[in-house]
């Protein structure tokens, strides 16, 4: 019986160096959590008892509270993404209401708060760093968001709502994990997949033969389709057979809409709960109380987006009418009616005419062993540091994660990561992730060292290895990789020694993507481009007229790309400021007023899209995902201020360190080709 289990033999009890994510079970969740959190109070109470408004008396033992609670419940929680199972699932939602209590209890503590309160007010104030001032302030406007102020009924009712709020977002993740899970579509006329590319072929053979079809192949079938990313993309962009298409886009698309599994309901709750969190502190709307986190407001967030939405339309617009008349001028009886099922495919048809491009050839110069072996020397020439393999050194959840460590140009461990890239639809969640495991952090270092090295957790859902091949990537990605190993970076080469602000902790999150960007950009480099692609069973290089193509195809159809993005984080902002749950319109009916700003071709009525936003209802994106669009736009220069200073200081600060003016809309825009780029003489 779990609730007979020696707590000393809990893995997540453990002082481990690694998290033992190989062994942990739902019966160590279920005891060892109520254990650490028992634990945690008694810290907490005694910190209560001694505080005094001096670091080593408030700041050294609350962030011990606080990391351990963070990196335990980070493993749980990691664990449910990359390997979800019914009895984990059950575990995690009968501990949780006890963590979100314990974390209401550590957020609306006094003593606490009124210790910070006294350290800004003090004539110490003067003597502290920037990264010190940094988390003080941090600290007390967290603890005031956490309802620190409240009083009695109103603190109850603030508690209550962050208690279902959690119980939401978890139930709203899991529907679309599910609703995913759900679809198969088994295919065994080769008719019904004429077009599709035989890495896609391939992959829909192997999933055949996972659901028992011992016999698939690729060539002959049969062929399951799902909707798992991989899966569902080669569909839209290359089968010729439209109904297919229609199908797949209507699965994907209604996701977590229907039945047991409707995420509706769920989001009005959570939109009205969130309104009544802001409410009662004192705030007109949920964005207003996000925005205290960030460095926007409101306003600049939505005049950013307009600015952006008025720039891309007209480009969007031209995008839409070249896609009707290359598909007229192809004799496509789909022109007269172009459906949303269709721009997928015909985008990669005119792709492939404007620019002699075809992606699926390109796949097998873009094997994920060289491209991540070009990644890391890229690294290498901007950081000054080494990328090696340290699989064994740490337990893993997968066969497939590699585990990798970091090092100096000393050849100094300064940190590790995991990395988790392929999709495995039955257990783990699409999209693509990092969080950090540890953080760099001086208190909590031990045997001597001078800090604890930063561990995370790098997350892709690209395509598997099919049969005895590499895995095959598309550029996309590619570009995937890039960005999350920009976001990885800033977690493991931050100097940040306190570990409220190192790595991306203590940043605000409109900020933390100018990493991500940073990286990705690198790929239209040609040195970097043609450094990975190389054919992985000859070993030949892009061609250089190929690697010239890609360049001039950078900007395809980017108008309607940016107006894509545009819906989501206007949608995001507009469900935050403008949206009364309960009242006379529904979260469809202000998408739909969105979509007709943010779309140039007729509405998909069916559009259920919010139902799957896990970005803003189940992550921490919730208005904030403007952010993706807010800055754009060297290695040395970046390394020791974007990624170096972490939380310690400002965000706009760190980016005019680094780039020598604040940010700009325009520079997004030229990236894009939706302005013309300015030569210097």
């Amino acid at each position: 019986m779990a609730s007979q289990q020696n707590p000393q033999q809990n893995p997540l009890l453990q002082d481990f160096i690694f998290p033992p994510y190989n062994i942990i079970q739902p019966n160590h969740i279920l005891t060892g959590i109520p254990t650490l959190l028992n634990k945690l109070e008694s810290d907490l109470i005694e910190l209560e008892n001694t505080v005094e408004p001096i670091w080593p008396k408030l700041v050294v033992p609350l962030e011990r509270i606080i990391d351990r609670l963070k990196v335990v419940w980070g493993i749980v929680e990691h664990l449910k993404s990359v390997k979800d199972f019914p009895e984990l699932r059950s575990a995690i939602e009968q501990v949780q209401p006890e963590k979100v209590k314990f974390q209401l209890r550590l957020g609306q503590s006094k003593p606490i708060y009124n210790a910070f309160k006294a350290i800004q007010e003090s004539s110490c104030w003067q003597t502290l760093d920037d990264a010190q001032k940094r988390i003080v302030e941090a600290q007390i406007k967290e603890a005031v968001l956490n309802g620190v102020s409240l009083e009695d009924d109103k603190r109850d009712q603030f508690n209550k709502i962050q208690q279902e709020l959690g119980k939401l977002s978890q139930k709203f993740d899991a529907n679309i994990f599910d609703a995913t899970k759900n679809y198969e579509k088994l295919i065994t006329d080769k008719m019904e997949v004429d077009g599709l590319p035989a890495t896609a072929l391939g992959l829909y053979a192997q999933t055949a033969i996972s659901k028992g079809h011992a016999n698939a192949t690729t060539e002959k079938g049969p062929w399951i389709i799902t909707l798992d990313f991989p899966c569902y993309r080669p569909v839209l962009q290359h089968a010729r057979n439209r109904s297919l298409r229609e199908e797949v886009y209507r699965a994907y698309t209604t996701r977590a809409s229907n039945e047991d599994l409707d995420n509706t309901p769920i989001i009005d709750q959570i939109l009205k709960l969130r309104l009544a969190k802001a409410n009662i502190l004192g705030y007109n709307n949920y964005a207003e109380v996000s925005m205290e986190m960030k460095m926007a407001t409101v306003d600049k967030a939505k005049e950013l987006l307009e600015e952006l939405r008025i720039a891309s339309r007209n480009a969007a617009m031209k995008d839409v009418e070249d896609l009707k008349s290359f598909s007229r001028d192809q004799g496509s009886i789909e022109a007269k009616d172009l459906r949303h099922w269709d721009f997928n495919f015909w985008s990669e048809r005119l792709r492939e005419s404007k620019y002699d491009i075809n992606e699926e050839e390109l796949r097998p110069y873009f094997s994920l062993p060289k491209v991540m072996d070009g990644l890391f020397r890229l690294s290498k020439r901007l950081f000054n540091i080494n990328i090696e393999s340290a699989d064994g050194l740490a337990p893993v959840w997968h066969k497939d994660v590699q585990f990798y460590c970091v090092k100096d140009s000393s050849s100094n461990p300064v940190a590790y990561f995991y990395f988790d890239p392929y999709s495995r639809p039955s257990e783990k969640r699409g999209g693509a992730g990092v969080e950090d495991v540890f953080s760099r952090s001086r208190a909590l270092a031990r045997d001597g060292a001078p800090a604890r090295l930063p561990v995370v957790n790098m997350v892709c859902n690209q395509t598997s290895p099919v049969g005895n091949n590499p895995s095959l990537m598309t550029l996309r990605e590619v570009w995937t990789v890039f960005h999350e190993f920009g976001h990885a970076l800033q977690h493991m080469l931050t100097k940040q020694d306190e570990s409220l602000v190192s790595g991306t902790r203590g940043i605000e999150w409109d900020a933390v993507e100018l990493p991500s960007q940073f990286m990705e950009n690198w790929l239209h480099h040609r040195d970097t481009l043609m450094s990975i692609a190389k054919h992985y069973e000859t070993g030949e290089n892009l061609r250089e007229d190929i690697f010239l193509k890609l360049l001039g195809s950078r900007t395809f159809l980017a108008g309607s790309e940016v107006l894509r993005q545009l819906r989501f984080a206007i949608i995001d902002l507009e469900l935050h400021t403008e949206y009364v749950p309960g009242g006379s319109e529904s979260i469809y009916d202000i998408d739909q007023v969105v979509r007709k700003r943010t779309q140039v071709i007729p509405l998909f009525p069916e559009d259920r899209f919010l139902c799957s936003f896990s970005h803003i209802f189940a992550d921490e994106y919730a208005a904030g995902y403007y952010s993706y669009q807010a800055i754009e736009e060297i290695g040395r220069k970046f390394r020791e201020t974007v990624l170096a200073l972490g939380g310690g200081k400002s965000p706009m600060e760190v980016f005019v360190e680094f780039r020598g003016r604040e940010p700009s809309p325009e520079a997004f825009l030229r990236h894009n080709g939706l302005l013309p780029v300015i030569m210097s003489t």
